[in-house]
């Protein structure tokens, strides 16, 4: 989510100090996450299953029709 919120935000640079294999190294799992994301949706550790797409389409209509809307 915060990789997501930092694109989303437009930022012009990261800027960090240790990478993910640093991270790996002590025990965080970071690793695990880059290597889930490069996974199919059905190769994924955790089940991940569309709900209610056809009212989420709807929501998206209404943002798409929405005159003062902030473009991302």
């Amino acid at each position: 989510m915060c990789l997501g919120a930092i694109y989303w935000a437009r930022l012009s640079r990261i800027v960090y100090a240790n990478t993910r294999q640093d991270a790996a190294a002590i025990g965080f799992a970071d690793d695990h996450i880059y290597h889930e994301l490069a996974l199919p949706l059905a190769d994924r550790s955790l089940p991940i299953e569309p709900l209610l797409h056809d009212e989420a389409q709807a929501t998206f209509h209404l943002w798409q029709q929405k005159a003062d809307r902030t473009e991302y």
